[in-house]
């Protein structure tokens, strides 16, 4: 990666990514895109308002900033993608194939990132296989399976340099989550640093593989380095860093602060979607294919976590 184009830059993953991406290649060299303007990435480096179900607009993008890479982070999450399933699909699908589409006509590799969403009920729970059933039943789930079938489609047929993770819930201090099944995990630090009570929507006993974003953000790079001819799988990894049930991070955030307090109120879709994905993942693949190797836990995120949300709060 030379030149860089990240599209979705103003989300959970993409605010955090572009300085990180930044840092690593140079402010220039990364391009940060979103439907709305963001000031704190524009005012750090180059930054362009543009639609990405604009096919134009990428390719004018692309062209203009001579780009070797596209980061196609543009989504509407799980719980907000039932509330709004036709659009999730015009999104998220979109954006995929014109990104896609730019990267053949202008020879660009494509990082997009699909989910444990892509996961179902017939899917083995525990350390769920590389290669496995994945019959999601939320339309979240269905465009990312569509899109990593349509990315290893690229590939093949077209020699476009595809590459992906299946990220589990990413948990972060910078950018609060929009409508993700695994928000939870999140907003329970927030309610600890400001001395609230918790209210827990997803039941006690749900597993779900969680990661941290450091690992997220060097994994990415990791594996846009890596050596594609030693990429089997390309789209796409699974990867995977701590699973834990909602009483588990309770007991981790409570070692540090004794007094915090949460009670559950079940949201229904979201533990319907919360059952249906994987308890963990086994990511062998990933470690055995381009390295992967996570440095961060429970523990060390939730001591992490609630120093940096405090003082994010002032708190």
């Amino acid at each position: 990666m030379k030149k860089i184009l990240v599209l979705g830059a103003g989300g959970q993953i993409g605010s955090e990514l572009v300085p990180h991406l930044r840092k690593v290649y140079g402010v220039d060299n990364v391009i940060a895109a979103d439907l709305k303007p963001n000031p704190v990435l524009a005012a750090a480096g180059p930054f362009e308002t543009a639609d990405a179900t604009d096919a134009n607009a990428i390719a004018t993008l692309a062209k203009k900033h001579k780009v070797d890479t596209l980061f196609n982070l543009v989504a509407l999450l799980s719980a907000l993608g039932e509330q709004r399933p036709e659009f999730a699909w015009q999104l998220n699908m979109g954006a995929l194939l014109n990104t896609l589409n730019v990267a053949k006509e202008l020879g660009c590799a494509v990082f997009t990132p699909s989910s444990i969403g892509a996961f179902g009920n017939d899917t083995p729970k525990d350390k769920t296989p590389q290669d496995t059933i994945m019959r999601p039943n939320t339309m979240y789930g269905v465009c990312k399976v569509s899109g990593e079938l349509l990315s290893d489609y690229y590939h093949s047929r077209f020699g476009v340099d595809t590459r992906s993770v299946r990220f589990p819930g990413i948990i972060s201090y910078v950018t609060l989550p929009g409508g993700g099944t695994t928000d939870y995990a999140v907003e329970i630090y927030y309610a600890a640093v400001k001395g609230e009570e918790f209210i827990c929507p997803i039941p006690q006993g749900v597993y779900m593989d969680m990661m941290y974003m450091p690992d997220a953000l060097d994994g990415i790079v990791q594996l846009m380095e890596a050596d594609p001819s030693k990429l089997k799988h390309r789209n796409s990894f699974n990867v995977a860093s701590m699973s834990f049930a909602p009483e588990e991070i309770y007991a981790a955030i409570q070692k540090e602060i004794p007094s915090f307090r949460m009670r559950y109120e079940i949201d229904p879709v979201r533990e319907s979607i919360a059952r249906s994905w994987p308890n963990s993942l086994d990511d062998s693949c990933a470690r055995a294919e381009w390295g992967w190797s996570p440095k961060w836990d429970l523990a060390s995120m939730t001591r992490d976590m609630l120093a940096q949300v405090a003082k994010k709060l002032g708190k």
